[in-house]
């Protein structure tokens, strides 16, 4: 018997349509979900089960009187939104204790995209202090965990959006990247996500776009689900520093995925650009993998030197350790962070104005080295992360400096796309013999989506990856 969270994100929409589904059976079966889940599994910080209830009748009622044609194409789509971000009404902790008490005064410019959608929106996704780690084990919630391996982290700082999808506590949900936070999570609990380029959405209406690193995106079991939740959420605002072309004229990013990419010519490159680190057996198994499969698709699969060097994590060291101290934080509460949020702090502290945008310009020129370099090519494939999914913990046996290098040697391959804001994507196309997911990256030309949309599902296609489900997955 199929179960409502078997069903794809555009089935569950297809299906209210057509009146086979409601909104508000929809909505209970994940509200029964996450009260029977979330404990073991640490995805919602907060479950806003009689605002998901009064939004879902009010689809239904949609549903029941509006013509098929007039519907909003996500009524009656369960989406939760990532903590870091605001829901008017509901909390917003930013994954820190200091505003555990705290209540958003209004939507993110996107959220009113997706309320205009007609979504429903079951809560808050865990995640961690800021969203600075790549894990996502706070002191709000408890840890998000891999629903493949409850003893492992659903990384971060998307890990609660990560692990409420794939333990089918929602089709599909938002999560935001500043230095790999979609992918991180997306890898270790087996999803396809998706960091859109720079300026795709807006960060509208509080928070300074400023470098641009930062970005919400979809995490989703399909491309196409993905693609879908994309376009609901794409929006751009007066003030915005960025923006990025749309998809070609008349289309939808849904379109590309149904949309033969022809002939690509695709670049790899495996060595991550930090000195000392050494890919797991099992990542660079994936990456060979996935580079064969593209070549038996047809594509032109050549190997490339990596075109960063070992001074872009230095310098997105400096700028990430100023952006942390940009976080709101009260006077006298600093002994209340995390040891990794006060380290960073710290550190921006006894830097200099001078020595932060001298950083800015350095990731600028990485920038302007790189780009012509891989412009020749269509995609880029690297592996997501350098190891499988870690136990929880992993990062914090020692102190912020150790831990900081730990997450950097995690995730070497994520934060260079940031820098340069291309668009990339991670494809869930492996699983080693501990049966714990491991994905591979692919990253396109700067506004780019439609391409990396196209030559993903028909990687789905060629190795679909949805019936593979966690043991949680049939309670």
């Amino acid at each position: 018997m199929t179960d409502i969270h078997d069903l794809t994100a555009i089935q569950q929409v297809t299906a209210v349509r057509r009146r086979e589904l409601s909104p508000v059976e929809i909505t209970e079966h994940y509200l029964a979900r996450i009260d029977r889940l979330n404990e073991q599994v640490g995805a919602y910080v907060t479950v806003a089960a009689e605002p998901a209830r009064q939004q879902a009748r009010m689809a239904e009622k949609r549903q029941l009187t509006d013509p098929p044609d007039r519907l909003p194409p996500l009524l009656g789509l369960p989406v939760p939104i990532k903590d870091l971000d605001m829901v008017a009404g509901l909390p917003w902790t930013q994954g820190t204790r200091l505003y555990a008490e705290q209540t958003a005064p209004a939507d993110e410019l996107f959220v009113e995209r997706l309320r205009a959608a007609g979504t429903v929106m079951l809560g808050k996704t865990n995640t961690p202090e800021f969203g600075l780690p790549c894990y996502t084990e706070g002191t709000v919630a408890p840890p998000a965990r891999t629903p493949w391996d409850l003893a492992r982290s659903a990384g971060g700082s998307s890990g609660g959006a990560a692990a409420a999808v794939a333990a089918g506590l929602a089709p599909v949900a938002q999560g935001s990247d500043g230095g790999g936070s979609i992918r991180i999570p997306a890898s270790v609990c087996g999803l396809f996500g998706i960091k859109p380029s720079r300026g795709r959405i807006s960060a509208a209406p509080r928070r300074a776009d400023l470098f641009g690193l930062a970005t919400t995106g979809p995490l989703a079991r399909t491309v196409r689900d993905a693609a879908l939740l994309l376009d609901a959420m794409v929006v751009s605002a007066p003030g915005d520093l960025y923006s990025a072309p749309g998809p070609p004229a008349g289309q939808t990013f849904l379109d590309q995925a149904d949309r033969d990419p022809g002939r690509l010519r695709v670049a790899r490159f495996s060595v991550p650009p930090v000195s000392g680190v050494r890919p797991h057996p099992d990542v660079l198994a994936a990456h060979d993998s996935a580079a064969a499969l593209l070549a038996d698709l047809g594509h032109d699969v050549e190997e490339i030197d990596t075109p960063f060097d070992d001074t872009l994590f230095t310098l997105f060291e400096e700028v990430w350790a100023g952006l942390a101290s940009a976080a709101p934080v009260p006077p006298g509460a600093e002994d209340r962070l995390q040891p990794i949020t006060r380290w960073l702090r710290e550190r921006a502290d006894r830097s200099s104005v001078r020595a932060f945008l001298t950083a800015a310009a350095g990731l600028q020129q990485q920038v302007r080295a790189a780009l012509p370099r891989l412009a020749p090519f269509d995609a880029v494939l690297t592996p997501t992360l350098a190891s499988p999914p870690v136990p929880l913990g992993f990062f914090t046996r020692s102190g912020p400096e150790e831990e900081f290098r730990a997450m950097v040697h995690f995730t070497p391959y994520t934060s260079m796309y940031n820098v340069t804001g291309q668009p990339a994507v991670n494809v869930p196309l492996h699983v080693n013999d501990a049966g714990l997911p491991i994905g591979v990256m692919l990253a396109g030309r700067p506004g780019d989506e439609a391409t990396l949309i196209s030559l993903s599902a028909q990687l789905e296609a060629a190795r679909p990856w949805i019936g593979r489900t966690p043991p949680l997955w049939s309670q």
